[in-house]
């Protein structure tokens, strides 16, 4: 194993052409991963896991989905349906040499969920669900969208974007690399700070997210490939009961309750996590 690992920004196509950028580490011709993120993040809250697989002999993907990041934003609110998000990680999938390991937190594990379990032929290699279930806590979801649609004129400094972060998870320690939260923020022409992700986004991926968890069951019931579901022990958006149901719809999978973590499971606990996601590729 070596500490160096050569990382590259790499441009995909989505549907709808859409442009997707991601990170890629490591070694091209290694067994593949693909790290998709939760809605309002970026490819960026994977950087530490990556780097960690690649070191271990995996070639990584981190992608901005649509909307996310430095992708692109959607020309039309309705391409931030599921479908979508699901039709650019089977376009992604196919730029592969081998079929990548889905490994996906929240909306990215429901895409990635519905895109393997909705495919009729196998797309990936094994799948990661990280904290994402058919059943979700309304609460929970709430206080995302409570934290997601705060200040909407814009944060006026990174303090008050570390503050706000700070409150939505209290078990975590403030950060105090400000320079760090740039990655996820966008600078407005007036000097304030907005998340890295596009507003026509949120309303249609989460009224669909709460109205669709028979689409997921369904979708669950057709995974055949090697599964793992990591959640948060402290997390208030998928509950034991939600874990427990869908292990008995994907009788196969593994599951991984982290120790104090919440929803955002790699950032409050990410060498538990990446050991957890290491330890289960390596018995594919």
């Amino acid at each position: 194993m070596t500490d160096e690992v050569e990382v590259h920004t790499k441009i995909f196509r989505g549907n709808n052409d859409i442009k997707l950028v991601g990170d890629a580490y490591g070694d091209p011709s290694a067994d593949p991963v693909l790290f998709l993120h939760g809605g309002g993040q970026t490819r960026h809250a994977w950087g530490g896991a990556a780097r960690t697989l690649a070191q271990a002999g995996w070639y990584v993907v981190t992608l901005d989905q649509r909307g996310h990041g430095e992708s692109d934003w959607a020309k039309e609110k309705e391409h931030y349906a599921v479908d979508n998000f699901t039709a650019d990680i089977r376009a992604v999938a196919a730029t592969f040499d081998k079929l990548p390991a889905f490994v996906g937190a929240s909306m990215g594990g429901g895409s990635a969920l519905t895109a393997q379990g909705e495919s009729a032929e196998q797309i990936c290699s094994a799948l990661v669900l990280v904290d994402v279930t058919p059943r979700v806590e309304t609460k929970g979801v709430q206080r995302i969208m409570d934290f997601m649609t705060q200040k909407p004129e814009g944060f006026e400094t990174l303090e008050e974007v570390a503050d706000a972060i700070a409150a939505y998870t209290p078990n975590r320690k403030r950060t105090t690399n400000l320079a760090g939260l740039e990655k996820n923020l966008r600078q407005l022409p007036n000097g304030r700070y907005r998340w890295h992700w596009d507003p026509d986004m949120l309303g249609i991926r989460f009224a669909e997210r709460m109205n669709f968890p028979d689409r997921l069951a369904d979708a669950a019931r057709n995974i055949k490939v090697p599964t793992l579901l990591v959640r948060g022990q402290q997390s208030d958006v998928v509950s034991m009961e939600g874990a427990n149901e869908f292990l008995e719809l994907v009788p196969h999978a593994k599951f991984v309750d982290v120790k104090d973590a919440g929803h955002m499971v790699a950032g409050d606990q990410n060498d538990i996590f990446t050991n957890a996601v290491l330890e289960f590729l390596g018995n594919i």
